[in-house]
């Protein structure tokens, strides 16, 4: 039986990799994707092979995950309870395709992932896998074996010479990407405890934020950011460099109790400096080049893509076909934003387009040439006849 395991090289997959050899007398494959892990990547191969895998693919997907995912998901302005910018969700279905990709290519009889059984990521990696290879065997090892937690995994490890980062004393949760890195368990499964500073990676902690504000530009095209402050960027590039800014004025980070797709509530702390900048960046041009219906249409579809994101339906049809609408929607998104970034927070300063359907002669209160005062009289009155109906009927409100 040869199984690919989707390896990170932390502690959960650590693990599985010598459990799933063991217990199902298997090949073990990993396969480690890059989606902006940056420094946590040094030496995986060697490990996943010393763990004992014959072999481990570590691709660098940074690339394909910012321009076919993290942009998309951005036109469409998606927030997760209105907060969580959804950095762990969106990586999901990148890397289900390239694990079933690679199942294809090795021959492989089964997958196996490291998510858990209490939460999201489980659902996310199965759904995409099956929407791929439909009659796909799927290993999930947090549904099989006895161990109650990551301290059983940290004692294991142990015992069997596993190299791990976890240790007792912060046995987080840590998900790292281009987008963001979230940070659960330990102390974070009392909501009531701070988040300690001292773990924080991608941005900085707001007592050592930057003191002089800074003014960053972006311009889109059609929606998709392309430069930083007249500086053209390769999509993995922007999120980079977007992080990097972020972090010196200490944006981005939310301490969140969320709804998990299977139930339970459960508390993250998430860092999302560059995502946090082009979503208000993004919106920012959309106020001056969107259709104020098409804007209300779109925003009332926000949560309902949101979910389809969060739950793992990226390659299910009502994502693809909403997507579609998405796409129409931003045909003149185009142009530049300014916001300044000061002591954790990111303002819209301006924006300007070709495109913009902002009319100072019909907005500005010092030109009465464009737009006639009186015609309010009409439009207030043919929208207040239904209320004046009522207000004369037996159907009284007030």
């Amino acid at each position: 039986m040869k199984v690919i395991v989707a390896y990170s090289g932390g502690l959960d997959t650590s693990v599985i990799v010598k459990w799933v050899k063991e217990k199902y007398n298997a090949e073990v494959v990993g396969f480690c994707a890059d989606v902006g892990q940056e420094e946590e990547l040094n030496g995986v191969e060697a490990k996943a092979i010393r763990t004992g895998a014959t072999k481990c693919y570590v691709e660098d997907l940074c690339e394909e995950f910012a321009s076919d995912f993290i942009f998309p998901m951005m036109q469409a302005n998606a927030i997760y309870e209105g907060n969580y910018l959804l950095g762990t969700s969106i990586a999901r279905p990148l890397i289900g395709k390239r694990l079933i990709e690679i199942a294809r290519a090795e021959k492989a009889d089964a997958i196996c992932h490291g998510a858990t059984g209490k939460g999201n990521d489980q659902v996310r990696f199965e759904l995409t896998a099956y929407a791929f290879e439909p009659n796909i065997k799927i290993i999930a090892p947090w549904r099989e074996w006895d161990f109650a937690g990551r301290m059983d995994l940290i004692e294991y490890a142990r015992k069997n010479d596993i190299p791990v980062s976890s240790t007792a004393a912060k046995p987080y949760s840590m998900d790292r990407n281009l987008l963001h890195i979230s940070f659960e368990g330990g102390i974070l499964e009392d909501p009531w405890n701070e988040f300690p500073d001292d773990i924080a990676v991608m941005t900085k902690p707001l007592s050592q934020a930057s003191d002089t504000p800074e003014d960053v530009i972006i311009y889109f095209e059609k929606g998709v950011p392309k430069k930083v402050n007249g500086v053209e960027y390769s999509p993995a590039a922007l999120m980079r460099k977007l992080n990097a800014i972020g972090k010196e004025h200490a944006v981005g980070r939310v301490d969140i109790v969320e709804n998990r797709f299977v139930g339970m509530k459960s508390r993250g702390v998430y860092e999302t400096p560059g995502g946090t900048i082009l979503n208000l960046a993004h919106r920012g041009l959309e106020e001056i080049t969107m259709d104020r219906e098409v804007m209300h249409l779109r925003d009332s579809l926000i949560p309902r893509y949101a979910d389809m994101v969060y739950n793992g339906f990226w390659y299910a049809p009502e994502r693809e076909m909403l997507q579609a609408a998405i796409t129409e929607s931003q045909k003149f998104v185009t142009g530049e934003v300014r916001v300044k970034l000061y002591k954790g927070a990111c303002h819209v300063t301006g924006r300007r387009s070709e495109y913009s359907l902002y009319d100072d002669h019909v907005a500005s209160f010092e030109d009465n040439r464009a737009y006639n005062h009186k015609d309010a009289e009409g439009f207030i009155r043919l929208n207040a006849l239904r209320l004046r109906v009522l207000a004369n009927s037996k159907q009284k409100r007030y």
